[in-house]
This record gives structure tokens, C-alpha cells and sequence, in this order.
């Protein structure tokens, strides 16, 4: 049984040096993890951009448009908010695969730059998914709120900047630290254009050694490690928000 053991663990470690030590192949690794956390970090900043202005949007239109005069403002409100439905639509209707790869393909098919081609795909992506949740944030602040911001001579595009955002944005903090988890993960589709991700890494490890198991399961452990982290830093966002309200 012994001998088996020991022989199972020679074999283990001669896979390792295959796919990991031997030609520096590590440094694959390395570099996807790199370009993974840089697609997911600054996806994760471009989503949330997208996805306030497109929460304001709405909210403001769900809440204001029956006493907007009409005029050329509330014309624009309103094809505005028809935009942002139909963006919402869209996005979170398709595939994120797809999404990617029409915007490598066809709509910048000309830019070579294919990180920032992946950047801009999952923070398009991310924005449909954070503007809801902005959107509920925002939905579920009392309308008290609202009319404090009137009474102390606020308009309402004040009484959003001072009183409500600040509240929205300790309500949704958690929520949004789960979408950059998730977005980490999706982010292993980035393959699909030549991004050198940490699951591509992994498929060219492959592709030059023949040895499926340990860089697959080598990604897969990295990924593992990264989502256990954030999770953990999320938890104890969790815990402190909660705190902080005692």
C-alpha cells in the first residue's frame, strides 16, 4: 500500500514540474491571474459607473415622470428610459460569451487591444446587473427621504447627491462586492478571445504538455482561493455595516 502511495505522489509531483517548473510555465499562471483580476477590477469600476447613471435614469422617471411638465425634458427622460429598458433587455438577456465575442468580432473588430476589448464587455455586462441593484436601492429608500431633502431647499437632483446616495450605497455595498465575485468568475470566458486569463493560461499549459489534470485543476484551485478570499472580505463588510447600525 505504502509503495502505492509513494508512487502516486512521484507521479503527482513529475506532473507538477511538467506543467508548472519546467520552460517557467508557472509564469502562465502568473499572468493570467494578472489580466484576470485587471478585466475584473476595472470591469467592476466601468459596471458600477454604468449602472448609477442608468439607475438615476429610471428611478427618476418611475418617480417623477406623472408630474414632469410636458416639454422637451420630460421627452428626453422618457426616450432615456426607453434606452436603459432596452439596454437592460439586451444585456441580461444574452449570453455574456456572445456579448464578448460580437464585441471582439464585429463592433471592434478593428482594435487589437484585447484586453481592454474584455474590459469593456464585462463592464457592459456588469452595468445591467448593477443598475438593478442601484435601482432597487434607490426603490427602497423611504420617500420621507425625499421630501426632507424638499423641506431643507434641496432639488432633487441634490436630494439624490446628499441624502439618498449615501444610504443606497451602504444598503447595496454588500450586494456588490457578491457581483465582482461573480464577475470574477465570468471572466473565464475571456479565452474565447485570446485573452490570457487564468483559465486560457491553463489551456495552453495543456496544450503543451498533453496533461490535462493539473492545470485545470491548478486554475480551478486558484479561482477557489481568490472566491473564498472576497467571500470573506464581503462577510466581514457584512459584519461591520451591521455593527455600525447597532
Amino acid at each position: 500500500m505504502f509503495t502505492g502511495i509513494a508512487e502516486w505522489f512521484s507521479d503527482v509531483k513529475a506532473e507538477f514540474i511538467l506543467n508548472f517548473i519546467t520552460k517557467d510555465r508557472w509564469k502562465l499562471l502568473l499572468t493570467g491571474l494578472e489580466n484576470t483580476l485587471t478585466i475584473t477590477l476595472l470591469a467592476c469600476l466601468m459596471g458600477i459607473a454604468i449602472g448609477i447613471t442608468i439607475a438615476i435614469i429610471r428611478t427618476t422617471w418611475d418617480k417623477t415622470h406623472e408630474t414632469m411638465r410636458p416639454g422637451l425634458s420630460k421627452f428626453c427622460f422618457k426616450v432615456l428610459n426607453g434606452i436603459c429598458r432596452v439596454y437592460l433587455t439586451v444585456i441580461r438577456g444574452t449570453p455574456v460569451t456572445l456579448q464578448l465575442m460580437i464585441m471582439y468580432f464585429i463592433i471592434l473588430k478593428t482594435w487589437r487591444n484585447d484586453l481592454m476589448i474584455a474590459v469593456m464587455a464585462f463592464g457592459i455586462n456588469s452595468g445591467a446587473y448593477v443598475a438593478e441593484i442601484f435601482r432597487g436601492g434607490i426603490m427602497s429608500i423611504d420617500n420621507g427621504q425625499f421630501e426632507a431633502g424638499r423641506s431643507l431647499g434641496f432639488n432633487y437632483v441634490q436630494t439624490m447627491i446628499y441624502i439618498v446616495t449615501p444610504q443606497v450605497f451602504k444598503n447595496v455595498l454588500p450586494t456588490l462586492a457578491n457581483e465582482f465575485i461573480t464577475l470574477l468568475k465570468e471572466t473565464s470566458v475571456a479565452g474565447y478571445v485570446t485573452v490570457m486569463d487564468l483559465t486560457y493560461a491553463s489551456s495552453r499549459i495543456r496544450g503543451a504538455t498533453y496533461s490535462p489534470f493539473m492545470p485545470l485543476v491548478g486554475s480551478a484551485a486558484i479561482y477557489l482561493i481568490l472566491v473564498m478570499f472576497f467571500t470573506w472580505l464581503v462577510g466581514k463588510l457584512e459584519r461591520r455595516l451591521r455593527n455600525s447600525e447597532r
